[in-house]
């Protein structure tokens, strides 16, 4: 079983990453513990409103060997090859390129020290241009061919350019690396020469900074094609949700009905002492049908998977997985003997009283066997913690010392702990973490990866 890794992904959100084989199954189950003084609650961030929001899922093809691909002959052959196929294993070669890119972009940039970042960053450069040179020496000839290789190659060589600018944009300044730091200089001038010379975006294009980005998103997607999956949502439990709520109707209306009759019958005629009786019944059915309703429904869906999803090839249209996903806030004896074991570990100051939500995913991969060359899938679990700070208190605080006879002052940020147990289960074997991820408003301070247990 290869573990799942959890990683920062943007200022305030996180990932995980995981690899499938053909026709397994997997459960991954995520425990969010939430301090109360953070304000989250099902009343003020519910748990549908968050899924559809703020958590995303991705299914690729992967590989840890990105030359594979590319360099089958019976793709790269006019004569061999169909045009899907070619399409396909570019597309696959190309997508995998700019994945481990970005993943090593964000891994070098939480370097701070220059020692390690420029020799990282020098690396990476001749990663990228080695794999570049592997793209363009199998340029086809054939014009069928020709299109789909002119566009995977001007967007990973504007990809590439950008990144590293980004790098250097981001990374630490020293002149004692001013050697390195020019090479990643030369290497995005002769990306920026490379798209020029051979024409593959217009003056216009070039001119404008939002077209020229827009045009790569277009090329980006294009990329994907045969590659990401795409992602059919169901939502589950509808039916059951109309039963429910036409029960709950029913129910109501006839005790209504019951207090409407005794009252017609306390009455012989109509009078305004009648009329306002049968508004105040009418009203209060109105005013507690829907509260009654969701108490009941609540109860009655907890536990129970909320969503589907059919991920499949988008060039051939086959089911390839199939993940079935739960939201849901949990109380503190609903949680697993191994869940508590992990929260337990924590130390007594950090054992505030939190709010519990609990989100599980189970995958099944349906394919009996992926593109040649691919013997997994790649999984991707994006969760935006954007709406968990939305009531965290923006204050700053103030941190008072005493030099000699000078009092100083120095200002200190507000500072909140999330703790999350990953627990992920896999062909009879289990493997279970804690996360301690620091964050306040502005983004994820620091996510550190406790003594992880495996069953």
């Amino acid at each position: 079983m290869k573990v799942t890794k959890l990683s920062q992904d943007e200022a305030l959100s996180i990932t995980l990453r995981h690899q499938l084989l053909p026709q397994t199954q997997q459960r991954i189950d995520l425990y969010f513990s939430l301090p109360n003084e953070m304000g989250i609650s099902p009343q003020t961030l519910d748990e549908s409103n968050y899924f559809h929001s703020s958590i995303k899922t991705r299914s690729a093809y992967f590989s840890d060997k990105l030359h594979l691909p590319l360099v089958r002959s019976r793709f790269i052959s006019a004569k061999k090859g169909e045009q899907d196929d070619y399409r396909v294993n570019l597309n696959l070669f190309s997508y995998q390129i700019k994945t481990a890119l970005d993943i090593d972009i964000k891994q070098t940039l939480q370097h701070k020290d220059s020692d390690e970042f420029y020799p990282m960053a020098h690396e990476l450069a001749e990663q990228s241009i080695g794999l570049l040179k592997k793209l363009r020496r199998n340029a086809p000839s054939d014009k069928k061919f020709k299109s789909y290789h002119e566009n995977a190659d001007n967007y990973l060589s504007w990809h590439v350019e950008q990144s590293f600018l980004k790098l250097l944009a981001k990374g630490p300044k020293t002149t004692e690396s001013a050697e390195i730091r020019e090479q990643l200089i030369h290497l995005c001038r002769e990306e920026n020469s490379y798209r020029d010379s051979n024409q593959f975006n217009s003056q216009i294009t070039l001119g404008d900074p939002n077209r020229i980005t827009n045009k790569m998103r277009l090329l980006q997607r294009l990329m994907e094609y045969g590659v990401v999956f795409n992602k059919d949502m169901r939502h589950l439990n509808r039916n059951l949700k109309r039963v429910v709520r036409g029960s709950v109707t029913a129910i109501i209306m006839a005790f209504v009905m019951t207090l409407v009759l005794n009252a017609r019958s306390s009455f012989t005629e109509v009078t305004l002492v009648l009329v306002a009786l049968l508004g105040v019944i009418y009203g209060l059915r109105e005013t507690f049908k829907d509260d009654i309703t969701q108490i009941i429904w609540r109860r009655i869906q907890h536990g129970l998977p909320k969503w589907q999803q059919i991920f499949s090839n988008s060039a051939t249209k086959t089911k390839v997985a199939k993940q079935t996903i739960w939201l849901e806030y949990i109380k503190s004896k609903e949680l697993p003997d191994n869940v508590k074991k992990h929260l337990n570990k924590r130390r007594q100051q950090n054992r505030l009283d939190a709010q519990l939500l609990h989100f599980r995913s189970d995958t099944k991969v349906l394919a009996k066997k992926f593109l040649p060359g691919y013997d997994e899938i790649q999984q991707q679990l994006m969760f935006n913690l954007t709406p968990f700070v939305r009531y965290l208190k923006k204050g700053e605080g103030r941190l008072y010392s005493l030099d000699g006879q000078k009092i100083s002052q120095q200002g200190v940020e507000r500072r909140y702990q999330i703790n999350v147990v990953l627990v992920q289960t896999c062909e009879g074997e289990q493997h279970s973490q804690r996360f301690k991820i620091t964050l306040n408003r502005s983004g994820i301070i620091n996510i550190e990866a406790m003594k992880a247990h495996v069953g």
